[in-house]
């Protein structure tokens, strides 16, 4: 990228510091702009209470690179306070629309073909916009009616003169000690990461299709086709919905829809996406969500989802349990397991705190399980804990789905969708099943281990037949030594012949595994526990 470019963007970033206010920080370093100084009045910005305001509308006029982070930030309010998280909370991702004329040369070129002979019909006024692209209603030659989504010219190259800059600066913020425990230049590359999924609308694609199947068994919920031969990174065509806008359902004031049965429907299949595939729709506010005929669920712009693993997902679930419990030890080792918390740090503060934001959450006034979770992200922020990103994309999808809930059905319990998931969850935990898939996906561990111990055996042989390594111990000693290394041998044998056994498909079956599997591992865990039991209290 030219550094014409990236100089004349970066005045144009200066000149909208010094337009809202910010001109103080501006040609000073990096130390002055963020330790406070003895000159109270040169840090009198960082006490107005616009600063929020001012903020919100410097990044809106900055643009998308600008509007999309400051969406990223409205997630973590451990990072940049409630305040301003809040504020950043109304960044509207909108701007002008671009001409029908460009919209024709980008579907062209990006489809190889003339719109004409793409389509039957193609709307030249926008459905929708936004600060990345444009909606346009359209209809296929085979009669589909679709919804074009088309990237506007430029966009792509713009973001990453912004991305060189904000990465520039993160740098020399991340230097300061302060701010060094946010890790900003890993937020940036996160930022970066996700801002380049969202604008490559192939992903979206991808997400479609993901979420499409991830429903596939349920009516209840519907995810937009999409038209594959028409899409492209910067075009994107899906079937056009037609339903009702989640708003208008919210404000409807008769019997035309089960506004109860639509909320619970909305929390079954989010929790579903959230703790169970851990690939959940990360915007899913009212905009996202239409009702279709027969009280069916529609979620619409997946340009960027979020995607949790196995481990996460099961520590998410068991923290939710014990946050609906009150359980304040609980939380607290979830958070060290998690390793959100140093095990070593001095709890007794923040197990007082935390049972104090329980006692006055949970109350008949309380906005429910969200707004536990944001008073939680403050109370962690006090003790300058960082929670990970999933964790607050996690919050954010949770109080958007909340807040949609609520709004059909004041009565509606997010835990009643939680609970028959975590049933699921600890029975899973506690088959031997489950136990033995773990082994199963240990072998090729033990199966390296081995390879790896038998050369280090050889060599130290070796070594010690040529007189380069002795070995030291009193004699009537060896016995014991002999017998525990053989005991671990054994039990190393015993875990990796059972794990390959478990390939085995005929003969007798046990739990739905080979019964000589069962039988190796059975034999394995005893050895394991007579020997702990030789170890703490043999001689």
């Amino acid at each position: 990228m030219a550094n014409k470019e990236i100089k004349k963007r970066g005045r144009e970033i200066n000149s909208a510091l010094i337009k809202y206010g910010f001109g103080k920080f501006v040609n000073r370093s990096i130390k002055n702009k963020i330790l406070p100084s003895k000159e109270e009045d040169e840090y009198s910005i960082l006490l107005d209470p616009e600063l929020p305001v001012n903020l919100r509308l410097m990044f809106q006029e900055l643009g998308t690179a600008f509007i999309k982070l400051g969406q990223l930030l409205s997630t973590r309010p451990d990072m940049v306070g409630e305040n301003i998280a809040t504020e950043f909370e109304k960044l509207q991702d909108d701007n002008p629309p671009i001409t029908y004329e460009e919209v024709k040369s980008i579907v062209e070129s990006e489809l190889n073909g003339s719109i004409e002979d793409l389509f039957a019909e193609f709307s030249k006024e926008p459905l929708a916009t936004a600060s990345i692209g444009q909606v346009h209603q359209a209809r296929l030659n085979t009669g589909e009616k679709v919804a074009v989504k088309v990237q506007k010219g430029g966009i792509a190259e713009t973001i990453d003169t912004d991305l060189i800059i904000m990465k520039h600066l993160a740098e020399k913020l991340h230097n300061n000690d302060e701010l060094r425990k946010f890790n900003i230049p890993g937020i940036m590359d996160a930022f970066d990461h996700s801002i380049h999924i969202e604008i490559d609308y192939i992903n979206e694609l991808i997400h479609m299709k993901q979420l499409e199947r991830n429903f596939a068994a349920d009516d209840t919920v519907h995810i937009p086709a999409a038209y594959t031969q028409y899409c492209s990174s910067k075009v994107l065509t899906m079937e056009f919905i037609e339903g009702t806008k989640m708003q208008d359902v919210i404000d409807s004031t008769g019997d035309e829809f089960d506004k109860p049965l639509l909320a619970k429907r909305i929390l079954d299949s989010f929790m579903k996406q959230l703790l169970v595939d851990g690939f959940f729709h990360d915007d899913p506010h009212a905009g996202n969500i239409f009702i279709l005929d027969d009280d069916v669920i529609c979620y619409i712009d997946l340009g960027t989802v979020g995607i949790l693993d196995e481990d996460f997902k099961k520590e998410l679930l068991e923290l939710l349990i014990m946050v609906a419990d009150k359980d304040v030890k609980g939380v607290i080792n979830q958070f060290v397991y998690m390793g959100v918390l140093d095990y070593t740090m001095d709890t007794t503060d923040l197990k007082r705190d935390l049972r104090d934001l329980f006692f006055r959450a949970f109350n008949e006034e309380s906005g429910g399980i969200n707004d536990i979770l944001d008073k939680l992200l403050g109370l962690m922020q006090e003790y300058g804990i960082i929670l990970p990103n999933e964790f607050a994309t996690m919050a954010r999808s949770l109080s958007m789905i909340e807040s949609v809930t609520s709004s059909l059905d004041p009565n509606a319990d997010m835990m009643a969708s939680i609970e028959p998931i975590a049933k699921g969850t600890v029975k899973e935990k506690l088959s031997v099943k489950n136990f033995i898939d773990d082994k199963k996906g240990s072998l090729l561990y033990y199966k390296n281990m081995l390879k790896s111990l038998l050369p280090l055996l050889a060599n130290s042989i070796h070594k010690i037949e040529n007189g380069d390594m002795s070995i030291r111990f009193e004699l009537d000693s060896l016995d014991r030594i002999v017998s525990k290394f053989s005991l671990v041998v054994l039990i190393a044998a015993l875990l990796i012949s059972s794990s390959l056994v478990m390939t085995i498909t005929r003969g007798p079956m046990l739990f739905d595994m080979p019964l000589l599997a069962v039988i190796g591992y059975i034999i394995a865990a005893i050895l394991s526990i007579l020997s702990i039991i030789n170890y703490l209290y043999g001689r």
